[in-house]
């Protein structure tokens, strides 16, 4: 049976490579070495040059929140900008909601 493809991310090099999920298995960066981070089957890849794009990335990976898909909705609502990431961050910490479930609210209340 074929493994399905998921995204790894290395985040200091903006670099992401589809390969064979396998959660036994550290995937490294083959430019810096360094550990990359599973993002998911349903990760798009901004483009290298966008830095912005690739800020809220990273909140949003170390975060803990993945591009994984749902059932039939794919992985939900994800931030795309880093003022939407400040906003829900604020929220965050004014409600005591943890960070990764604030990051996929869609509307703030």
């Amino acid at each position: 049976m074929a493994h399905a493809k998921t995204s790894y991310v290395c985040l200091p090099c903006r670099l992401s490579f589809k390969q064979p999920y396998d959660r036994t298995r550290q995937r490294i960066c083959p430019h810096c070495a360094e550990p990359m981070i599973h993002a998911g089957s349903a990760f798009a890849t901004p483009r290298r040059r966008d830095v912005d794009a690739w800020r809220t990335l990273t909140v949003l990976l170390n975060a803990g929140v993945g591009f994984h898909k749902s059932c039939c909705g794919g992985p939900g609502y994800r931030p795309r900008t880093l003022r939407e990431v400040r906003e829900r961050m604020a929220h965050a910490r004014r409600s005591g909601l943890p960070i990764a479930t604030a990051l996929t609210l869609r509307e703030l209340p």
